[in-house]
């Protein structure tokens, strides 16, 4: 997908008010994470430093219980750095975006994919925090599907949203240039 389609596809994306503002599964749930989603700090001060233009363009759908716990955390941290921006577009409705972007061979959401000012994409994230995802594949696969979501739930309100802050942030800093690459 070139950069002038990625452009249109962000241009056309909701933004994380018009995704609050639509009737959806969980509606109430989205405003609460939303309303007690808070930065650190210390997060806070690292936002201010990036001076790149940033379009984080972001697969997702409204019943996703992942999506509901990370969206409104990166919506927070987008209110913070004036140069990004951030744009939701459905996953079911952009299958060749979403096969680009598969975990293993799955096409799970969301995924947060992140685009310089000439909408080239320089990274992706997603579908969940790294020591999440890493238990979900580990052991919480192995779990009904009742009590996995449960404990995933869980890990996300003792969480807090830190590590989704911390993992972007990483990204943003390395893309700048502020810190060096991760070694394998």
């Amino acid at each position: 997908m070139n950069s002038d389609r990625l452009r249109e596809l962000f241009s056309g994306g909701a933004t994380f008010e018009e995704l609050l503002a639509r009737p959806k599964k969980n509606k109430e749930l989205w405003a609460v994470v939303y309303h007690r989603a808070a930065l650190a700090p210390e997060a806070v001060a690292r936002a201010a430093l990036s001076s790149g233009v940033w379009h984080l363009l972001v697969l997702s759908e409204d019943w996703c219980g992942d999506s509901v716990n990370i969206l409104p955390v990166i919506a927070r941290l987008t209110e913070s750095m004036p140069l990004v921006d951030m744009r939701i577009v459905g996953r079911d409705d952009n299958p060749e975006l979403m096969n680009k972007h598969l975990t293993g061979t799955s096409r799970s959401i969301p995924v947060v994919m992140v685009f310089d000012d000439t909408f080239t994409e320089r990274e992706w994230w997603g579908p969940r925090p790294a020591p999440l995802q890493d238990w979900v594949i580990r052991e919480g696969l192995a779990l009904a599907k009742d009590e996995r979501y449960r404990q995933v739930r869980m890990w996300y309100a003792r969480d807090r949203g830190q590590t989704i802050i911390t993992e972007l942030l990483q990204i943003i800093e390395r893309l700048e240039g502020r810190i060096a690459e991760a070694s394998d």
